[in-house]
């Protein structure tokens, strides 16, 4: 019989589901200006831009709102990480991902009311709140005023090496996307943890 813990409480759902919509459509237009036919665009060309960069301020402000929240509420322990024996852990996880999670053992760090995240989550995680998205923001922010880009940076065109940044850190984020998305489904059942953004509740095993 499974077990319901309430760990993801409304503000979290709100930034989780507005926060995957927006990086939706910085994905989308993204791609449109960068790789796709010039002739069959998948957005005409001045819809990317525009969607892209409204998308993008929607994406900053929220970052804003969830560090301002992550200061003032208790969600932030759940990032704090135990450096002690960190490797091991991961080690662990990371095998029960490849093989154990098909073998139906155990979870070797099952997710508890105080411990939402197993260590290669918070890892990842942390990675990815405190230095791919603050990547993404101050590459993208100044794409969009190319003026106060600086002309030259070590022989390099600094209006190139800020797009390439933030083409590599969108790459990123879109890989994390799908990788996100796949154990996600790893749940008590194959929906369960989408249910989780709904209802707030996590079905453990």
């Amino acid at each position: 019989m499974s077990e319901k813990l309430y760990l993801y409480p409304v503000w979290v759902r709100i930034w989780h589901v507005l926060n995957a919509l927006l990086f939706l459509v910085l994905l989308v237009s993204g791609l449109s200006m960068q790789y796709s036919n010039p002739n069959v665009p998948l957005l005409p060309f001045n819809v990317a831009v525009t969607s892209h960069n409204i998308a993008g301020l929607g994406l900053f402000l929220l970052y804003l709102c969830f560090l301002v929240l992550f200061v003032f509420t208790s969600n932030r322990k759940h990032y704090k990480i135990e450096l002690k024996g960190l490797p091991a852990r991961l080690i662990m996880q990371m095998r029960y991902y490849a093989f154990g999670v098909f073998r139906g053992e155990q979870a070797p760090f099952p997710t508890q009311e105080e411990a939402k995240f197993n260590p290669l989550q918070q890892v990842t995680y942390v990675v990815v709140l405190f230095v791919l998205y603050p990547l993404l923001i101050i590459t993208g922010l100044p794409l969009m005023f190319p003026e106060v880009i600086i002309d030259n940076f070590f022989g390099i065109g600094g209006t190139l090496l800020t797009a390439l940044l933030h083409a590599s850190a969108g790459f990123l984020a879109s890989l994390f996307l799908v990788i996100h998305l796949y154990f996600a489904t790893m749940g008590a059942s194959f929906f369960s943890n989408f249910k989780s953004i709904i209802n707030g509740y996590h079905e453990a095993h």
